[in-house]
């Protein structure tokens, strides 16, 4: 997908799990030959905020969602990965935006690394895979809708 133009949004809240994140995102991008810009915000529950509204701005063609989300002793963790996940399968299906999501959902710190490490898991990687993949069938489909 040469010359895409993809928005990471990335939740550093815990940094070097991000930090890998990021990493396989470039890497995936790269090889892509695509275009990639970044923005933070404090948690993965300020995610799909943060893309709806630079989805406004129309520049981009596509976001990759980034975070990390471990289990803790109360509820907090269930609605933080549920709802998060729900407004970007809301901004994916109704809105039409091309989403890679890369939110981590784990019990501990250790699976968080296995999966974020580019040459483990590379979830960052995937997550930027996932996001081109829509914008490819999008631009398919955008001609063809009657």
């Amino acid at each position: 997908m040469p010359g895409a133009k993809l928005l990471l949004v990335v939740s550093p809240y815990y940094r070097g799990v991000a930090d890998m994140m990021q990493r396989g995102a470039e890497k995936a991008a790269a090889q892509a030959e695509v275009t990639l810009d970044r923005i933070f915000v404090p948690g993965a529950f300020e995610i799909p905020a943060a893309i709806a509204h630079a989805a406004k701005a129309n520049v981009y063609d596509g976001f990759v969602a980034l975070g990390c989300v471990v289990r803790g002793e109360t509820s907090h963790y269930d609605y933080v990965c549920g709802e998060s996940a729900r407004a970007l399968m809301d901004l994916a299906t109704i809105d039409g935006l091309a989403i890679g999501y890369g939110i981590l959902t784990v019990e501990n710190l250790e699976q968080a690394e296995v999966r974020a490490e580019p040459a483990r898991g590379d979830k960052g990687g995937e997550a930027t895979k996932a996001a081109l993949s829509m914008i490819a069938i999008k631009r398919r489909f955008a001609g063809a809708v009657k």
